[in-house]
């Protein structure tokens, strides 16, 4: 539910004033996540310029080491006789290596990566006090092992959780190259929405709205079934 927060707050949906934002969704990316809050904006922003669009978009750059996304890729794959990974199978390894993997095995040790290569100096500070306060909280009980394996427990839950919200709303639908198309279709060529419900709605942080989320990203989530 923080990562959902963040999310308000980095696409300035909250405060009405754009530094109000920008201020909290530090504190929250930052001291309740222990993730920086320029790694973020970096990655999202390209994402939302243009999403699903191969080499444009961050969030599809699993293709082609891992999986093989969208039909016309796919395809060229095909014809070119690449063969990374056994992708008539990846299906069922897509649940190993996908959502378990993304945020304990990758984006743990990249984020301090990307803070430190571009001197992201506050960012970095706002990561440490995150590891700083759960540290001083669990050790006292649990002791080094298990603060440990407490921390490696919570990445993969989030994991798991973040992958499937933020893949079900776009894997589906067209993944190319940039083919410049006006933005607005490539916004809804590129999203799809999930049923609507209380438990989804709570589950998504409201991204089940992708479409309206993304023809409108400043909107205020509650806002976005009207």
């Amino acid at each position: 539910q923080a990562g959902w927060l963040q999310h308000d707050f980095g696409h300035l949906s909250v405060f009405s004033k754009s530094r109000w934002n920008h201020w909290v969704h530090k504190f929250v990316i930052g001291h309740l996540k222990g993730a920086p809050a320029s790694w973020w904006n970096h990655l999202h922003f390209q994402h939302h310029a243009k999403p699903n669009c191969f080499r444009k978009d961050p969030d599809v750059n699993m293709h082609p080491l891992f999986f093989a996304l969208g039909k016309t890729l796919s395809v060229e794959l095909g014809a070119q006789k690449k063969k990374f990974m056994p992708y008539n199978h990846q299906h069922k390894y897509f649940f190993i290596i996908g959502p378990p993997a993304l945020v304990p095995l990758y984006f743990q040790w990249y984020i301090f990566y990307f803070a430190v290569q571009r001197k992201q100096w506050v960012d970095l500070a706002w990561m440490l006090s995150f590891y700083i306060r759960f540290y001083l909280t669990y050790l006292p009980f649990l002791g080094v092992k298990g603060t440990l394996g407490l921390h490696l427990l919570v990445r993969f839950i989030e994991s798991n959780w973040f992958v499937w919200v933020t893949q079900m709303n776009h894997i589906p639908m067209h993944i190319d190259y940039d083919k410049n198309v006006d933005w607005f279709s490539t916004q809804l060529q590129a999203t799809c929405n999930v049923h609507q419900s209380l438990f989804n709605d709570w589950f998504s942080g409201h991204l089940n709205f992708q479409i309206e989320h993304h023809l409108f990203p400043t909107m205020p989530r509650h806002n976005y079934w009207k």
